[in-house]
């Protein structure tokens, strides 16, 4: 997809750490449900080691699965590491005894070539865009399609310019 978001969304360490907490919160009363947690990286570590914190949740793999390749425009889908064996066998049936968690559903690709691998499995976010949303069971955070995130791990400190001085 080659649409260029119009606005931006700068998340902090904190509030990104708040953000994830809120999704285990949401996640809470299914506490013992998960025999396995699986991330979608890369952005999905970083709230996927919130999430098994809260959910004491000890065993944990990563689908990597690459998207976004210039880091603006969202490109072919790569699958680079499959699920392992133990995991899948460990979810039961379509993998419903398994969480999945990433940072961001944008389009959905990603989600859609995992919950292929996973079809029964319970998919959340921290931050879903409409075209996505219904591909995921929960989320914290809804953002308009034209909005992008800048995440934590990709910012710097620099001066920003005002809304209003900003080029459209």
């Amino acid at each position: 997809m080659n649409t260029q978001p119009q606005k931006s969304f700068p998340v902090s360490w904190e509030q990104f750490h708040r953000d994830a907490k809120a999704l285990a919160w949401r996640l809470s009363p299914e506490k013992g449900r998960y025999k396995a947690l699986i991330c979608i990286t890369r952005g999905g570590i970083v709230p996927a080691a919130i999430v098994a914190r809260e959910l004491e949740i000890r065993v944990i793999d990563t689908v990597c699965v690459a998207s976004y390749h210039d880091y603006k425009d969202q490109g072919d889908l790569q699958v680079l590491k499959h699920i392992s064996s133990d995991i899948l066998e460990l979810g039961g049936d379509g993998g419903e005894d398994i969480l999945v968690i990433d940072d961001l559903v944008d389009t959905g690709k990603t989600a859609k070539c995992v919950r292929e691998m996973l079809p029964k499995a319970h998919f959340a976010t921290v931050y879903a865009k409409p075209m996505g949303s219904s591909l995921i069971d929960t989320y914290v955070t809804a953002v308009s399609q034209d909005t992008w995130i800048y995440f934590p791990w990709d910012l710097e400190l620099q001066f920003a310019p005002p809304i209003v001085k900003s080029p459209d």
